[in-house]
């Protein structure tokens, strides 16, 4: 018996969805299809990819480890069939995208949704997550980076910069003191960033941070609410907190400190020849960031 590529699609799918109903009701197939897919595959591999309890399916380390050569190879296809069929078909197939919760909601939505709406037959899955995402093994095409990108094997495009802003609410300022130089910093306490420590990104040269307060939260959007709150001051991207800043929710402490900017980057495994969805979105990405974003518009009245 030989395998096929659908059975290497359908392998892929289930691992994704995490069950047999998930990858069929993806698929529009029935759940005995798939199931019978799947094991037909590992019979002709030889090798169990998937345990089986009380209607529960789990992974074993073969299927990792197979699925981490099996996605670039199979992406890598894909392109190559692309490059021949010319530029005017239809992109169709998925594009998984992973990318930052609150960037992503605030921010990327109608952007994906353009891109959706200009391909009908492309399927689209996106996953939003504040946690470091492994585009390879979560089964992802492309995903948006906030912060200076470690080393790694990712392309990478940098669609825009942004500054950070150092906040806290009036209500706050009138109880603990105003802030007025980088030394009064030390006598208030931070909202904290559950996925990093503050001297890990914080922007400002020879400025020694504030120490961290009582207060952490692993979203952007939370910290701001607790700082709109009065429960200390954070240290946010203007992308979450523009609209506070403008309404005067919040004020910005100390907006003339010199900062290194946060890189907002797409970023995409590097199959070769690159696959015309992945590249068309790209594109898509960097045109639609190509003017100054609507949270840097007028950003001295935001201060």
């Amino acid at each position: 018996m030989n395998w096929t590529i659908t059975d290497i699609e359908t392998f892929l799918a289930v691992l994704d969805a995490g069950s047999i109903s998930g990858a069929a009701a993806r698929a529009d197939l029935s759940k005995s299809v798939v199931s019978k897919r799947i094991s037909d595959f590992e019979a002709t591999l030889g090798v169990p990819l998937f345990t089986r309890n009380a209607g529960r399916i789990t992974p074993t380390d073969s299927a990792y480890v197979l699925a981490d050569r099996l996605r670039p190879a199979l992406a890598e296809l894909i392109a190559a069939t692309e490059s021949v069929t010319g530029t005017e078909t239809e992109l169709r197939g998925k594009l998984a995208i992973a990318a930052p919760m609150s960037f992503g909601i605030r921010h990327l939505g109608p952007v994906i949704a353009g891109f959706a709406r200009a391909h009908p037959d492309l399927e689209i899955v996106l996953d939003y997550n504040d946690q470091l995402t492994d585009l390879a093994r979560g089964g992802f095409d492309v995903g948006i980076r906030i912060g200076n990108l470690k080393d790694s094997t990712l392309m990478a495009r940098r669609i825009c910069e942004d500054p950070r802003a150092i906040v806290a609410s009036p209500a706050y300022l009138a109880m603990h003191g105003a802030i007025d130089s980088a030394e009064d910093l030390r006598h208030h306490k931070a909202i904290g960033y559950l996925n990093a420590r503050l001297g890990d990104i914080w922007p400002f040269d020879g400025v020694e941070p504030p120490e961290a307060g009582r207060i952490t939260a692993n979203n952007g959007e939370a910290m701001r609410d607790m700082a709109l709150g009065g429960l200390g001051v954070a240290l946010l991207p203007l992308f979450i907190v523009h609209d506070a800043l403008r309404r005067g929710d919040l004020l910005r402490v100390l907006p003339d400190l010199p900062q290194q900017k946060l890189p907002i980057s797409v970023v995409w495994p590097p199959i070769r020849p690159m696959p015309r969805k992945t590249r068309l979105f790209v594109d898509h990405i960097a045109d639609a960031f190509a003017e100054p974003p609507v949270w840097l518009q007028g950003l001295d009245t935001a201060r």
